[in-house]
């Protein structure tokens, strides 16, 4: 939009370059202002234009329960995906959600929202609570009020009619309550329109990361013959080394290491004897672990909990970083941890849903829903 001249001073448009950011105005005439501003507002339109033009030529998607942003990351890692609305409820998630991705994190309790609210997507996706479900908790299922937000999801759902779904959760869900409670989200999911493919799928047998984590992936598909030539076979592929996911030794802060002023440093020291291999830590025993694994990390291992993953390295025994659990879950080097404790990051990383089982799904669904 081109500026009217006739009623701005000389000054009111030095003031509109230094508000805008544009440099070399302070010696400009009233016209050569004027022809600085406009020529700054088509450059601004265009830059609209083409964002606008880019989100029309790809497919949307929503990240619910984001925490990290694996959703996000694996689907826009596509280049044919862009992610228009991410929501949580913890700020920590907001704080290293908001640090990696363009745009902003709605930090709220997804059952305050109103769905109307949300745009519109072609893809929904989720890793929605798993403690209602966890053999690690008390496995109240439906009658807990994490569990509630699953009603949400379905009033999403008929809103906004997305072509596929995809929802993470543990794999004790298929057989909490005997079955049950599976078949309540697997039936209304249907009754939805959906037709569902789902598989248990552990990130050290399908992406070389050696870290058990086994979980369920349900994708739900809207289109039968998409559907029909989509599935979650993977092939396997040989696990690499724990060191390669470790960080330089010589970045290592001393706080990581145990001592013999630690409280358990006799337990281990008397049982983490080798190199390349991880140890769990668990209260009263240490276990080694024979499988050249991490074992699957847990949102509780910052705080001195079970499963607090150990190794040893030429400097001595330690735990593992927040950044090597970021590494173990499939996020890239170039992904930023912000400025928080480390028991937050512990949380965070053990929380996160594996970044590259999801690129594995995103890379056989989207090249489907793009034919």
């Amino acid at each position: 939009m081109q500026l009217d001249s006739s009623n701005k001073s000389l000054k009111d448009l030095k003031q509109l370059c230094k508000d805008n950011n544009i440099v070399g105005y302070s010696n400009k005439n009233k016209q050569s202002l004027i022809d600085l501003i406009n020529n700054q507002n088509t450059i601004n339109q265009n830059t609209i234009n083409n964002n606008d033009n880019e989100l029309n030529n790809k497919l949307k998607m929503i990240d619910l329960f984001a925490g990290t942003g694996a959703f996000t990351h694996a689907f826009e890692n596509t280049k044919k995906v862009k992610c228009v609305f991410a929501n949580d409820m913890n700020k920590y998630s907001k704080q290293i959600y908001d640090e990696n991705f363009t745009h902003k994190l709605t930090l709220k309790d997804l059952n305050s929202i109103n769905v109307n609210e949300i745009p519109s997507h072609d893809i929904l996706t989720g890793g929605f609570p798993c403690q209602p479900f966890s053999i690690a908790g008390k496995q109240a299922g439906f009658q807990d009020s994490r569990s509630n937000v699953f009603w949400k999801i379905l009033e999403i759902i008929d809103i906004h009619k997305p072509k596929c779904i995809i929802l993470e959760n543990v794999k004790n869900i298929t057989s909490h309550d005997d079955g049950k409670t599976f078949k309540i989200i697997k039936k209304n999911l249907e009754d939805k329109g959906y037709f569902i493919k789902y598989k248990i799928l552990d990130t050290s047998k399908f992406t070389g990361i050696p870290h058990h984590r086994e979980r369920i992936y349900i994708v739900c598909i809207k289109n039968k013959s998409i559907y029909d030539k989509f599935n979650l076979d993977f092939i396997e592929k040989d696990k690499d080394k724990i060191s390669t996911f470790l960080e330089p030794l010589d970045t290592i802060k001393t706080k990581y290491y145990y001592n013999n002023t630690s409280s358990t440093w006799n337990l281990l020291n008397a049982n983490v004897k080798k190199k390349d291999t991880i140890y769990q830590y668990r209260r009263i025993y240490v276990r080694e672990n024979k499988s050249g694994e991490c074992p699957t990390l847990t949102a509780n291992m910052g705080t001195g909990g079970h499963n607090v993953p150990i190794i040893l390295d030429n400097k001595g025994i330690r735990k593992l970083t927040p950044r090597e659990c970021f590494n173990f879950q499939g996020f890239p080097s170039t992904y930023k941890l912000p400025l928080m404790s480390d028991a937050q990051l512990y949380k965070l990383s053990g929380n996160a849903v594996s970044v590259p089982i999801v690129k594995l799904i995103a890379d056989r669904l989207i090249s489907l829903l793009i034919e």
